[in-house]
C-alpha cells in the first residue's frame, strides 16, 4: 500500500545517506533469496569491511543439519542403526514432527543420551549419562571472529557429570580422559612458542591471540535466486501459521527455569504460555476474541492454542512460540502452554498455511500488561497520559527545542514544606535512556538473580502478585495495524519527598544518608500502606513463604549477600544496596574516594543498549550526572513533586522528516 511505499523510501534514503556506516540483516527463518538479496545491499550500500565481514565456511563439508537429522530418523527406523549416542540437544522433542525422531530412536537396539535432564530424548533411549554444565566443563570454542577461546570451569561438577569431549574420548579409548588435560593436549597444536607460558596466557585472556580468520573478498552473482522463491499459499481464509522460537526459552531448553517462564513477554506481556497470535482485525474476521481456545491445523497436524490479540500483527498470520507444551522438563516445565513443534515439518520448519477453529473453550492468560498501572482509569486516560510518562519527540522537534521533553507538562509551583537535606557524600540516582531500551527485560532478569527475587506462579501472577523490582511498561500508540511501541522500564525511583514513607506505621521504610529509600524487613508488620501510597507502584508483598522447602543445592542460586524476605513483608528495589556497601567499604579500606563509574547495579551492567546508568550524581564526571543533565531529561509524574533519584531521557523517533545527513546529524532510534 502507499504506506508501506512511503516508509520503504525513507528507509531507503536513510541507508544512502549512511553507506558504509548501516547493515541489513534478515531472520533466519527467511528463504535464501531474502539473505541473497540483503547481501547484494549491502555490499551497494559499500558496507563489506566495515560493518559486515565474510569468512570462510570452517565445516564446509558438513551436511546441513536438518538433511542429517532426516537421514538418521529414516536410517533408524529402518534398523541400519545398531547404536546411537546423542550429545546434548533434544531432537526427541524439537526435530520436525513428520520425522518422529523420538520412535526411530527407540527403535535403536543400544542408544545413550549425555544430557542435563532427563528429557523427551533421555525418555528414548536405553541409557542416561549426566551431562556437566558448561560451567562445569573444560572446553574449547570459536568466537564471532572464529577466534579459539579456552573454555575453564567455574565449579566441580556437582552430579559428578561428563562433559561431550570426556565422553568421546572414553568411547574412543583416549589416553587422556578428563577434560583439563584433553584441551590441553588439543591447544598445544594451537598455540605458538614455549607451551607453559602460552597456555597460562590464553587460559588467563580466555582466547588465543592470533586465531581470528581472516576475512575473505566476496562478491554477488546474479542468477536465478533474483526472481525471488515460492511463495506458500495460504490456509483457509488466508491464514498462514508463523512459528518461532520463543524469545525467553529458546527452543524449549530453558522450559524448567522459573525466571524465564515468568518473564513476561516484551510486546504481548503474556508469561508461563504461549499463544495464537492474531491481528484484531483478523480476529474480527475469524469471529474469535481475546483468551478464545482455538484449534490451529497445519500440514494434518492441528494443536490448541489461546488467542491473544497483539496490535502490530501482520493481517493474516497467526504467530505461535515454540518451546512450550514439554512433557519431561522438569517441575517447573512439565505442561506449561502447548507443543507448537508438532506443527513444524522437515519441508516447512516455519510453517505456512493453516486454518483456525474455535472449540468453544476459553482460557485466562498469565499477563502482566494491566498489573501496577499508574493509572487505571480506562483506555483514553492510559492515551491521555502516554505521552506525559513516556515522552517522545522527532529530529524536528529536538532542533527547535531540545528541552521538549522537560516542557512537555505543565508543571505548577513545586514548595518544599520543609528543608531538603544536604548530602555532602555519595547521592546515588538512575537514568534511562529510552532511545535505547528495546525492551528486552534482561534488566528484570539480572534483577531477579541478584536480588533473590521469588517465582510466584501462573495463578499467582494472574492474581497480579508477581515480585518483580523493575518492570518494562509497553505502549501502543497510532494505527492498530502498524502501531508505534514504546517501552520504560519502571523501579523504585527512591524519592527525596517518597510518599511510602510517610504513611509508614513503624518506619520499615525510610532514607539513608545516602538518599537511598531503604527497607528495614525485621520492621515492616506488612499493612501494604506503602504500596498503596506509591505513585510508581514499585512495591512488592510476599503472600506466602516462597523459600520454604528450598533444597541446600537450590539454595545455592541465591545470592548470599542479599536477605531472603518471608511471608508478610514488602519489598522493592534498593538501587543494589549490597553492591554499593561492597565497593563503599573496600574504597575506605583502601583510603580513596570511590571511582566514577566502579561499579553499577545489576540492571545496568546486563542492559545490552546501555540504556540504565546508575551512580553518583554529585560526582559531575559520572556517566548518570551527566545524562540526567541532557536535554532531553525528565521525570516521570514531576508534577506530585516526589522528587525522584530516577529520571529518563525522551526517545528520538526517525519519522523520515529529516533523513539521516551525510554530515553527521543526531543519533535517532
Amino acid at each position: 500500500d502507499e504506506r508501506g511505499e512511503a516508509m520503504v523510501a525513507r528507509m531507503a534514503d536513510d541507508l544512502l545517506a549512511s553507506r558504509g556506516r548501516s547493515v541489513v540483516t534478515v531472520g533466519p527463518s527467511q528463504p535464501p533469496e531474502l539473505h541473497a538479496l540483503s547481501h547484494a545491499l549491502n555490499e551497494a550500500l559499500g558496507s563489506v569491511g566495515t560493518t559486515v565481514s565474510y569468512t570462510a565456511e570452517p565445516d564446509a563439508d558438513r551436511p546441513e543439519h536438518l538433511d542429517a537429522v532426516a537421514r538418521l530418523a529414516e536410517d533408524a527406523a529402518a534398523g541400519k542403526v545398531a547404536a546411537l549416542v546423542v550429545l546434548g540437544g533434544n531432537p526427541a522433542y524439537d526435530a520436525p514432527a513428520d520425522l518422529d525422531l523420538a520412535t526411530a530412536i527407540a527403535a535403536v537396539p543400544f542408544s545413550a543420551r549425555l544430557g542435563l535432564y532427563r528429557d523427551e530424548t533421555a525418555a528414548s533411549c536405553s541409557w542416561y549419562l549426566p551431562r556437566a554444565h558448561f560451567l562445569e566443563s573444560w572446553g574449547d570454542a570459536r568466537g564471532w571472529d572464529g577466534a579459539v577461546s579456552i573454555v575453564q570451569p567455574l565449579i566441580e561438577p556437582l552430579w559428578d557429570g561428563r562433559s561431550p569431549i570426556e565422553l568421546l574420548a572414553l568411547l574412543l579409548e583416549e589416553p587422556e580422559q578428563r577434560g583439563w588435560a584433553i584441551v590441553r593436549r588439543t591447544a598445544s597444536g594451537t598455540l605458538a612458542g614455549e607451551f607453559e607460558p602460552a597456555w597460562r596466557r590464553a587460559v588467563h585472556d580466555g582466547v588465543v591471540a592470533g586465531t581470528a580468520v581472516p576475512a575473505i573478498d566476496v562478491e554477488v552473482r546474479g542468477g536465478d535466486w533474483t526472481a525471488g522463491g515460492e511463495v506458500p499459499e495460504a490456509g483457509e481464509g488466508g491464514l498462514e501459521l508463523v512459528l518461532q522460537p520463543d524469545n525467553r526459552l529458546l527452543d524449549g531448553r530453558f522450559a524448567n527455569l522459573g525466571w524465564l517462564q515468568e518473564l513476561p513477554d516484551p510486546l504481548t506481556k503474556v508469561t508461563w504460555d504461549n499463544a495464537a497470535l492474531l491481528a484484531p482485525a483478523t480476529a474480527e474476521e475469524i469471529g474469535v476474541r481475546q483468551g478464545d481456545v482455538v484449534k490451529v491445523s497445519h500440514a494434518g497436524r492441528e494443536i490448541e492454542l489461546p488467542v491473544n490479540l497483539l496490535p502490530g500483527q501482520p493481517a493474516g498470520t497467526v504467530g505461535a512460540a515454540l518451546g512450550y507444551g514439554r512433557t519431561r522438563a522438569g517441575r517447573v516445565g512439565d505442561g506449561v502452554g502447548a507443543d507448537s513443534f508438532r506443527l513444524r515439518t522437515s519441508a516447512m520448519p516455519w510453517g505456512g498455511a493453516c486454518t483456525i477453529a474455535a472449540t468453544g473453550r476459553t482460557k485466562d492468560l498469565a499477563s502482566t500488561q494491566d498489573h501496577f498501572a499508574i493509572d487505571a482509569l480506562g483506555s483514553e486516560e492510559t492515551e491521555r497520559r502516554r505521552p506525559i510518562l513516556v515522552r517522545e519527540g522527532d529530529i524536528a522537534e529536538f532542533d527547535a527545542n531540545p528541552e521538549f521533553a522537560e516542557t512537555r507538562e505543565e508543571i505548577p509551583e513545586q514548595v518544599q514544606l520543609w528543608k531538603s537535606f544536604e548530602y555532602d557524600g555519595w547521592k546515588w540516582g538512575m537514568a534511562i535512556d529510552l532511545n535505547a531500551c528495546i525492551g528486552c527485560a534482561a534488566c528484570t532478569v539480572a534483577c531477579q538473580a541478584e536480588n533473590n527475587i521469588p517465582v510466584v506462579g501462573p495463578d499467582e501472577v494472574r492474581r497480579g502478585r508477581e515480585m518483580h523490582w523493575i518492570r518494562v511498561d509497553r505502549y501502543f500508540s497510532g494505527d492498530v495495524a502498524a502501531p508505534a511501541v514504546s517501552h520504560q522500564p519502571v523501579t523504585c525511583h527512591h524519592c527525596e519527598n517518597a510518599p511510602c514513607e510517610s504513611v509508614c506505621p513503624v518506619a520499615a521504610t525510610m532514607h539513608d544518608a545516602q538518599g537511598l529509600n531503604v527497607m528495614v524487613y525485621n520492621r515492616c508488620i506488612g499493612t501494604r500502606y506503602c504500596s498503596n501510597n506509591c505513585p510508581y507502584k514499585v512495591r512488592r508483598f510476599n503472600f506466602f513463604n516462597n523459600h520454604k522447602h528450598e533444597t541446600a543445592v537450590g539454595m545455592m542460586v541465591y545470592n548470599p549477600d542479599v536477605t531472603i524476605r518471608s511471608r508478610g513483608v514488602m519489598e522493592k528495589c534498593t538501587f543494589c544496596l549490597q553492591r554499593i556497601e561492597r565497593h563503599v567499604i573496600r574504597a575506605k579500606n583502601e583510603r580513596r574516594p570511590v571511582a566514577t563509574d566502579e561499579f553499577t547495579t545489576a540492571c545496568a551492567q546486563v542492559c545490552p543498549t546501555e540504556a540504565i546508568s546508575f551512580g553518583d550524581l554529585n560526582n559531575p564526571e559520572n556517566r548518570v550526572a551527566k545524562m540526567q543533565a541532557d536535554p532531553r531529561a525528565y521525570t516521570m509524574l514531576e508534577g506530585i513533586n516526589v522528587r525522584p533519584r530516577t529520571r529518563y531521557l525522551a526517545r528520538l523517533r526517525n519519522r523520515g522528516e529529516a533523513a539521516a545527513s551525510e554530515s553527521g546529524g543526531h543519533e535517532e532510534s
